[in-house]
């Protein structure tokens, strides 16, 4: 789309020398000959940007320039002013203008800074966007659950939310805590600030107080340049530290001097730095019981645990399987371009069965490995992993289970389906490796191809299903 740009001079050659010219460079040019005009075209269009002449009747550009800033803050505004008046210019800047251009003009430099000008604003038009998706993403949207425990929890996160109070997060692993997070933090007012994560089990304890708090250079071998710490990168915002439980006791100490003091100092510093965090900490494992066996402290345990949130697994929530399993089925479907319409009953009460000692994680994981080799309109349960089918009691029927009644069986349909059944446990036992498969089932490669294509399995990715060891 071409930019729109407003002029405003209630100078007639002034506005019909920037309208020729601004028409050859693409752009889409609505005049005003004065502020008060210029207002009333600001009630009924939209623009990306207004060039204003700084003195004018009636309404002068200063008082145009309030005026969009409290209305349209988005556009930009770029102030025209005669030889001599560059201070009121640079008042109008402080205002809040892009930039200012002098008449008489010079047609190259004010090309140039419309072109500025126009891709800083759509840089902050982007980024404005960019982040409304983060807080979306991340907001309750994602906590996906209408059981009681999950209630308890939504409420909980509201409160919470809008307080700068740090929070410990615990449950077993899989079950949502930087999910949980991520939403205090982006329905609380820190939302546009930085939210930092820190996976206090994947960091090396050598490495970690430098992670952790940043250092500085030639504090030791390796170190080339300063750097910031994370504590430093969230500065202002929300340091979630993951796995809290995994901390050594020698990073422990320093944590607490920052969480109390609200200074950290980097590895081989003199000064402290100030920063303002506020820490969101999880941990599947038992605090409690790691303070009494002296490897956790107690100190750092009640700071940390202010206010506690505990994530249930899925097991004490299996009323959320369905709303959780249709969410993952729309998000793989769009993730991998398929159109798998549903989940049947059957397979539905399968999956509400199985025990998920894994929780959500293990369920998403299902859901997007049962959708890349689904090749039919909807997940059935020969479609779900054979470990999921075996622990909700659920066996393939034999011949001893299979009445024959007054109109018969379709023999081809009970072999075709326990056929399908087999192919899928094999794919399944074989990681998607089409010849492994095949000597599983003891059938030639060229049978198992064939079957593939006849039950419809091989519409997935090359690298869920392949021909090669």
């Amino acid at each position: 789309m071409k930019s729109r740009i407003l002029v405003v001079d209630d100078e007639e050659s002034i506005r019909e020398f920037l309208e020729i010219m601004l028409k050859k460079e693409g752009y889409d040019i609505t005049l005003a000959e004065d502020g008060q005009k210029a207002k009333e075209l600001l009630g009924k269009k939209t623009f990306d940007m207004i060039i204003s002449d700084l003195q004018m009747p009636h309404v002068t550009g200063i008082e145009l320039l309030k005026h969009v800033k409290e209305t349209s803050p988005e556009i930009v505004f770029m102030m025209i002013t005669a030889f001599g008046t560059a201070e009121t210019a640079v008042e109008a800047m402080k205002m809040g203008a892009y930039d200012y251009i002098t008449k008489p003009f010079k047609i190259d430099e004010v090309r140039l800074n419309i072109q500025n000008a126009l891709r800083s604003r759509n840089l902050e038009v982007e980024n404005r966007s960019l982040k409304k998706e983060l807080v979306k993403e991340n907001s309750f949207q994602n906590m996906v659950g209408n059981s009681q425990a999950m209630h308890q929890i939504f409420d909980l996160v509201k409160r919470v939310s809008q307080t700068p109070t740090n929070i410990l997060i615990t449950g077993e692993s899989g079950t949502g805590k930087e999910v949980i997070a991520k939403a205090i933090h982006y329905n609380g007012p820190l939302k546009d600030r930085p939210f930092v994560t820190v996976n206090c089990g994947a960091i090396p304890e050598n490495l970690m107080e430098s992670e952790m708090f940043g250092h500085k250079k030639g504090s030791f071998t390796g170190a080339v340049t300063d750097k910031s710490g994370l504590f430093e990168v969230a500065d202002t915002g929300t340091l979630f530290l993951d796995e809290v439980g995994e901390l050594p006791l020698s990073i422990q100490v320093k944590l607490l001097r920052a969480i109390q003091e609200r200074v950290i100092r980097r590895v081989g510093a003199t000064d402290d730095n100030k920063v303002e965090v506020r820490i969101i900490a999880a941990t599947n494992r038992n605090l409690e019981e790691m303070v009494a066996k002296g490897t956790f402290r107690q100190d750092l345990f009640y700071r940390l645990n202010v206010i506690n949130i505990k994530s249930p697994s899925l097991r004490d929530r299996r009323d959320d399987v369905p709303l959780l399993a249709n969410h993952f089925l729309k998000k793989y479907n769009e993730r991998l371009s398929k159109n798998i319409g549903g989940i049947s009953a059957e397979a539905m009460e399968i999956l509400k069965k199985y025990d998920y000692p894994g929780n959500v994680r293990e369920l998403e994981n299902l859901i997007e490995r049962t959708v890349a080799l689904e090749g039919g309109a909807m997940i059935l349960p020969e479609s779900l992993p054979p470990m999921v089918n075996t622990s909700s009691g659920r066996k393939m029927a034999s011949s001893n289970e299979i009445e024959i009644g007054d109109d018969g069986v379709d023999l081809d349909k009970v072999m075709g389906q326990i056929e399908k059944e087999l192919l899928i446990k094999a794919i399944h036992s074989a990681g998607g490796i089409k010849k492994r498969a095949a000597k599983l089932l003891h059938i030639s490669f060229r049978s198992m191809r064939y079957r593939i294509e006849k039950y419809n399995l091989g519409i997935i990715g090359d690298d869920e299903l392949s021909d090669e060891e």
